[in-house]
């Protein structure tokens, strides 16, 4: 009994110090630009860029309906550029691939 005790707390201790390894690595990873391959170019172009043009659409809708409860509460900016320009962004400026 007891030394399953010792054996759990030295695995967390273990795992509490590969934590911040981990992290770290996926930090470098960030700095480097992805390599955009014709695989998820093609991916993008068939699955995510359809996606986001009904996500474009659908906020496009969804602003207009909430556009009375917005102006009253005096946000309709941050909700247009929230629900309208992000995904118009997302849908025609996005580099093809890059997600």
């Amino acid at each position: 009994m007891a030394g399953q005790k010792i054996i759990i707390v030295l695995l967390l201790a273990v795992s509490l110090l590969v934590i911040p390894f981990g992290s770290s690595a996926v930090a470098k990873s960030l700095d480097h630009p992805i390599d955009n391959s014709a695989g998820l170019m093609a991916a993008d172009f068939v699955v995510v860029r359809p996606l986001q043009f009904i996500s474009l659409v659908a906020g496009t809708a969804f602003y207009f309906a909430s556009l009375p409860f917005s102006a009253a509460g005096n946000n309709n900016c941050e909700a247009y550029n929230r629900m309208v320009v992000e995904p118009a962004r997302m849908f025609f400026v996005r580099p093809l691939g890059e997600f």
